[in-house]
């Protein structure tokens, strides 16, 4: 991992200096880093980027270069540098686990640090989880509206950037994906690659039926070919059938063929009629084109015959909705030996903060084993006793719900304590696994593509009791 300590912006730099000048670098302060708004119509995201938030942390660190740097631009003090030249991560770090279903509020990474630390850590952090959350979010939707078929990710040449297209494709295998065209994300994450050839593979030799015979002579054992360079029913699909004959004269079976371009739902009902005459029933039919949920559960409500899809620009840049909106927010800091909450205000209650040092809890039905509600509490406060428990929605508290036979789990793991690392890393598989069996806790009702349930997310009685009267001070003071 790059060293990413000079990731950051300006400002974050510029307090640290104010901090040692107000002499107040060694204070203990928490911030928790979450997001207001579900991505892109849905119910829910998936946590993702946790690992490279792991990789920056361990490599925080001022070489001399970045030092002289930041001495040229003539804003800083020495005593800064000084400050620089040993600096290293000491603090705290909380976080949602990678996989992770999770709803707008609760924080999905929490930091007790000294508050010139913390402070740094801001900008990196937001920019990795924001982008691989809102990734994994997309592909688990894609993955929702696909029903159960293969989806691959195809997006890297559309990406914005390598390290977009690298780390895109990672959050898409967390978010359901089964493989990606990223060579590189395969070699560095271990996980299944996968493509065939292009339209120019095709265009370079005498005639189609050449080209899927050579392709076929270099890959007879998964042998997929691309069928829409000229004509898909007319010359692509028979081509493609007289070489998966010559396939199985030989000992071999085809994988399949992949239409990119025209009416998929059309076209994949012929190419399947046309496969299953010529007795090819187990040849899938792989389909690519500016693809996503949308578009997906469009084709399949008109009986696409599609059994995997390959899905690049609108997962890749998550293109209708391409930001998350993830912040970082003080929400206490220790004053003689004690945490003090903190509180920021706005005209806009939707960026009211939930102050105190905070754990997230999630409850199960006993029975089902589905997800019941998220309860954001205060860190003394425990609910391991399984004694009923009333909650209630903390914008319209008149709703209130009482869990009775219940399990409970708190959401929040130790990653770094005293700065550090006493968390095992799990494999991208081992991730993507676990974002499964995420995905499997939540009825049907919070997963749907359109209009989905609202899923419950409250505020424990004595963090609603604490936010609303820190409001009520301030409001008398006003």
């Amino acid at each position: 991992m790059r060293n990413l300590t000079m990731l950051t912006d300006l400002y974050q730099m510029t307090m640290m200096n104010g901090y040692i000048n107000a002499g107040i670098t060694d204070r203990i302060a928490v911030f928790d880093l979450f997001y207001r708004q579900n991505p892109g119509g849905s119910a829910f995201a998936v946590a993702g980027g946790l690992e490279q938030v792991v990789d920056y942390i361990k490599n925080l660190h001022f070489d001399p270069e970045d030092i002289d740097y930041l001495r040229s631009l003539h804003l800083f003090d020495e005593r800064f540098f000084d400050y620089l030249k040993d600096f290293r991560f000491t603090g705290e770090l909380y976080a949602v686990p990678e996989g992770t279903v999770v709803f707008p509020y609760e924080p999905l990474i929490r930091i007790k640090a000294p508050l010139f630390e913390a402070q740094l850590i801001e900008t990196a952090m937001l920019n990795i989880v924001n982008h691989q959350t809102l990734i994994a979010t997309k592909a688990a939707r894609v993955c929702q509206a696909a029903a159960g078929d293969l989806v691959m990710e195809f997006g890297l040449r559309r990406a914005q950037g390598p390290d977009a297209g690298i780390y895109g494709a990672r959050a898409a295998m967390i978010g359901g994906c089964q493989a990606t065209s990223n060579v590189l994300t395969g070699q560095l994450f271990g996980v299944p690659v996968g493509g065939t050839h292009a339209h120019s593979w095709v265009m370079s030799f005498p005639d189609e039926l050449s080209a899927f015979r050579a392709y076929a002579e270099v890959f007879p054992k998964n042998c997929l070919l691309l069928v829409d360079t000229y004509d898909t029913l007319a010359s692509g699909v028979p081509n493609a059938i007289t070489v998966f004959g010559e396939l199985r004269a030989k000992g071999y079976e085809p994988m399949g063929i992949r239409l990119d371009s025209g009416d998929l739902a059309f076209l994949s009902r012929q190419a399947r009629k046309m496969l299953d005459e010529a007795g090819f029933p187990n040849a899938k039919i792989f389909a690519s084109g500016d693809l996503d949920e949308e578009v997906i559960w469009d084709l399949k409500a008109q009986g696409a015959a599609i059994s995997v899809w390959g899905v690049g620009t609108r997962m890749i840049t998550s293109m209708d909705n391409p930001a998350l909106g993830g912040v970082y927010k003080l929400s206490a800091e220790e004053v003689n030996g004690k945490f003090e909450p903190r509180i920021k205000i706005s005209e806009n209650p939707a960026k009211i903060t939930n102050p105190g040092v905070k754990r997230l809890y999630r409850f199960y039905d006993r029975l089902s084993g589905k997800a019941l509600a998220d309860l954001i509490a205060l860190e003394d406060e425990d609910y391991s006793s399984g004694e009923p428990l009333e909650i209630f929605d903390p914008e319209n508290t008149w709703k209130k719900m009482t869990l009775c036979d219940y399990e409970v789990r708190p959401l929040l793991a130790p990653i770094f304590e005293n700065g550090e690392l006493v968390y095992t890393l799990p494999t991208l598989s081992e991730i993507s696994e676990h974002a499964k069996r995420e995905m499997e806790t939540f009825w049907d009702e919070y997963k749907r593509l359109h209009s989905p349930h609202r899923y419950k997310v409250d505020l424990s009685k004595p963090l609603y009791e604490l936010k609303r009267g820190m409001l009520e001070e301030r409001r008398s003071k006003a």
